[in-house]
């Protein structure tokens, strides 16, 4: 266990990813640095209270009590719900997040399964599996009317690889007033949304799940959407009405969905979308990539040379800044 360390990295783990190989990122990072992995709970008692910066899924409040010198929590999840914000507000220690490393991933995933119902391989592969050499066909994404429903960063990933496809986007966000990188954009209001709607070949989930957006697809929503669409959930389940997406896919209302993310979560085995031939299911696996702990040790690396240097103005994914810094 090292001593005296500039950084603590906790041992709870995140997406089946080795805590160890995150500490030593952050410490290819930042060589000059002590970078300590506490990897038990009492190690963490020992070592939080040295560290000027602590990373992990979340911080114990008991863990909080003695550490007296944390100026910098930085979370290694993009949501903060779970973390004591209070609490570390206040001890005025800043918080930042993950936000924007899983979004390549997630774009990619989701530019795939808009493909996969766009040249019907989901049909090809049910004949494949059983052995049938039968033509089916299929249709063009080029031409299509995408919504992208929030241009954070995974948004406006997914916008930025519809480039050179040939489509149209819209861009639903909370302030459309500034604009976007998509062909136009309009507000989180019913109104826009159905308007949206009406107009989509493929909507694509990519905000966050808020008191706003919380069921913000339910059966009015689906029923605005033509038959041909397809819905692709890669942000929360808590988005979309499951029930009502049960019944628009049963009933064809829709022609698709892919989704991410299920609600509930993880999805009981003898949940009715299993059994949807035009629903495609994976286990919230679209941010996954080999280059996780890359991208967060070097937001993490940022700020460290930012807290160092006296400009936590210069923070990266700020969640909250104390106003004394």
């Amino acid at each position: 266990m090292s001593t005296n360390p500039d950084i603590v990295v906790l041992r709870e783990g995140t997406e089946g990813l080795s805590m160890e190989s995150y500490a030593e990122t952050l410490r290819d990072r930042l060589p000059e640095h002590t970078v300590a992995l506490a990897r038990t709970p009492k190690e963490e008692r020992e070592l939080v209270p040295q560290a000027r910066v602590v990373t992990g899924i979340t911080i114990d409040e008991s863990l909080l009590e003695a550490a007296d010198r944390l100026e910098l929590f930085a979370c290694t999840f993009a949501g903060t719900d779970h973390v004591p914000m209070d609490a570390l507000a206040e001890r005025e220690v800043a918080v930042t997040n993950a936000g924007g490393i899983h979004a390549p991933g997630i774009a990619e995933q989701t530019i795939a399964n808009m493909l996969v119902f766009a040249r019907n391989l989901h049909e090809g592969w049910r004949r494949k599996r059983n052995g049938e050499w039968r033509h089916f066909q299929s249709s063009e994404f080029t031409d299509s009317t995408v919504t992208v429903v929030g241009l954070g960063s995974i948004g406006q990933a997914v916008v930025k690889r519809l480039e050179g496809f040939e489509v149209e986007t819209i861009g639903i966000r909370y302030t459309p007033e500034k604009g976007g990188p998509t062909d136009e954009v309009l507000g989180f209001e019913e109104a826009d949304i159905h308007e949206a709607f009406s107009r989509s070949d493929y909507v694509v989930l990519a905000c966050p799940l808020n008191d706003l957006t919380c069921g913000l697809v339910g059966e009015e929503e689906l029923a605005t959407l033509p038959p041909n669409a397809v819905l692709v959930n890669a942000a929360r389940g808590g988005l979309v009405d499951t029930d009502a997406l049960v019944a628009a896919l049963q009933s064809e209302g829709i022609r698709g969905a892919a989704l991410d993310v299920t609600d509930p979560e993880p999805l009981p085995t003898d949940h009715e979308l299993w059994d949807l031939e035009n629903c495609l299911l994976t286990p919230h696996t679209g941010g996954h990539t080999p280059k996780h702990w890359d991208r967060l040790a070097d937001i993490v690396a940022a700020n460290v040379a930012a807290l160092e240097a006296d400009e936590d103005e210069a923070f990266e994914n700020v969640v909250y800044r104390p106003e004394s810094n």
